[in-house]
């Protein structure tokens, strides 16, 4: 919890949160339509998800909290930022040859790509 209190800041109250003997020193608040979490309590302090994300450096705004003894670990599912495609998969197919007509119908199924 010290760690979380340094990157976050004391006024959080994590530690205090903790010392109460009550599990409130972190709970998911909500979630948006994809699953990622939109905001967190950790101790007294609300953050997006996404806030959270960058300021512990977690792989996806996607992720649940656990709590083990005077830890809190956070699991993320995924890698980035949601919006269906794979960054390192479509640099692949890129290498491989392939052109953006073919990298976005992989990884968006059904559409079609028109001029405006």
């Amino acid at each position: 919890m010290l760690e979380l209190e340094i990157l976050l800041g004391k006024e959080a109250g994590i530690m205090a949160a903790v010392q109460n003997g009550k599990d409130q020193s972190a709970q998911i608040i909500d979630r948006t339509e994809s699953g990622r979490v939109n905001q967190v309590r950790i101790g007294t302090k609300a953050l997006s998800g996404t806030e959270l994300r960058n300021k512990l450096a977690l792989r996806s705004a996607n992720f649940t909290i656990e709590r083990s003894k005077d830890k809190l670990i956070f699991k993320t599912a995924g890698y980035g930022h949601g919006v269906g495609m794979c960054q390192y998969g479509a640099d692949g197919m890129a290498k491989e040859g392939k052109d953006y007509k073919q990298i976005l119908t992989y990884y968006y199924t059904g559409i079609s790509l028109k001029k405006l």
